[in-house]
């Protein structure tokens, strides 16, 4: 699985971690966020990872901002993406299986490290369903941009 994680200059520490912990269970995680605390404006980095999971390029996406709201914003404005913000594991899990969500959010002001690792390790098990659950997915994919 390919994931792309990218951030703005609030979350810089928060991605470094998750980034490593990403790694640390094997999966293949590129970083395309700032690597700085110098103000920089998120719509710009979530649109190119938004753009990256559209392409097919990557597989997923994680995205961290203050609080994850505006990352989903702008990721969910490109066609193909399906943007969650999550503060707790259990609609992560569920954005996963029902949903199929490919982009993953969350606030570094909203949540710890701790739980976003726990956030993240529930995301990247969990598995879409398919069945029902995939008839409304594309039913969400053919709602016109």
């Amino acid at each position: 699985m390919k994931i792309v994680i990218s951030n703005d200059h609030v979350s810089v520490e928060m991605k470094k971690a998750i980034l490593k912990h990403i790694q640390s269970r094997g999966h293949d995680c590129v970083d395309y966020g700032p690597s700085l605390s110098e103000s920089v404006d998120y719509p710009i980095f979530a649109e190119q990872a938004a753009r990256l999971i559209a392409s097919g390029e990557f597989d997923q996406a994680i995205l961290i901002c203050g609080t994850g709201i505006g990352m989903m914003l702008a990721a969910n404005k490109v066609h193909g993406v399906r943007a969650i913000v999550c503060s707790e594991p259990y609609s992560a899990k569920l954005a996963r299986e029902h949903n199929n969500a490919n982009v993953l959010c969350f606030g570094s002001r909203v949540i710890g490290v701790e739980l976003a690792k726990l956030i993240v390790d529930t995301w990247l098990a969990a598995e879409f369903q398919g069945g029902r659950h995939a008839t409304r997915v594309n039913m969400l994919e053919s709602i016109a941009p």
